[in-house]
């Protein structure tokens, strides 16, 4: 038996393997993932921007910061978030008109609508707690600057006798309250299909910690106060 094979207890060890290594397949990474994301028709990362955004950062952030004397861009306003909704009291014996409620603010804002219940019963309205009486919508990001660019410039310039809104219908803390009274002045509702011209809500909620700077930052975007 020789030196080696007695260090080794007596029994030869077979060769190691010398064929190509296995390896673990590796994480795919950002740039796979972004060409899989375009090959597959998905948004590709720094894609589209809706137009109001991109003149907030390029045009209306820095102007309000010099303008309003804030000391760091993280004061400037900007939109949180945009609330539309309608209130459709008629639902309690007609549930057909809160159903096209929900269609309508669906097809008005891009998003799907959400059906509201009463918080309180309410006897002289025959109203009870918990009973469905109108539909909104809360748009954020992309969805929320189009819309707000969408009412600017295309609907309220379509309100008969349009005169600019109210400067006042601020709640104190920036955020704005508008009533709409009929839903057709959004291009997208077709007069002969609705059930019957109804209003809307819109509140839009600014991180403005003052109503002048909302009213100063929300002027920017277009808002059409009376002077």
């Amino acid at each position: 038996m020789s030196e080696e094979e007695v260090k080794s207890g007596g029994a030869t060890k077979s060769p190691k393997a010398t064929g190509p290594k296995k390896t673990a397949p590796k994480a795919e990474t950002k740039s796979a993932k972004a060409a899989a994301g375009r090959s597959s028709g998905s948004a590709a990362p720094g894609g589209y921007v809706p137009r109001l955004k991109k003149l907030y950062k390029e045009k209306i952030a820095p102007e309000l910061f010099s303008e309003l004397g804030f000391k760091t861009m993280m004061q400037v306003p900007s939109l949180e978030k945009i609330i539309v909704s309608m209130g459709v009291g008629e639902a309690i014996s007609n549930k057909k008109l809160l159903d096209a409620a929900v269609e309508e603010l669906t097809i008005i804002t891009g998003q799907k609508a959400v059906k509201t219940k009463a918080k309180k019963s309410i006897a002289n309205f025959k109203i009870r707690e918990g009973q469905e009486i109108g539909a909104k919508v809360t748009l954020r990001g992309a969805m929320m600057y189009e819309f707000l660019d969408r009412l600017v410039n295309t609907a309220l310039p379509r309100v008969k006798d349009f005169r600019g809104i109210s400067a006042n219908a601020f709640d104190g803390h920036g955020n704005y309250a508008l009533g709409i009274t009929e839903q057709i002045i959004f291009p997208e509702i077709d007069f002969d299909k609705i059930e019957r011209v109804s209003g809307l809500n819109v509140v839009i909620v600014t991180t403005a910690k003052t109503d002048a700077h909302a009213r100063a930052f929300l002027a920017k975007f277009g808002m059409p106060f009376r002077k």
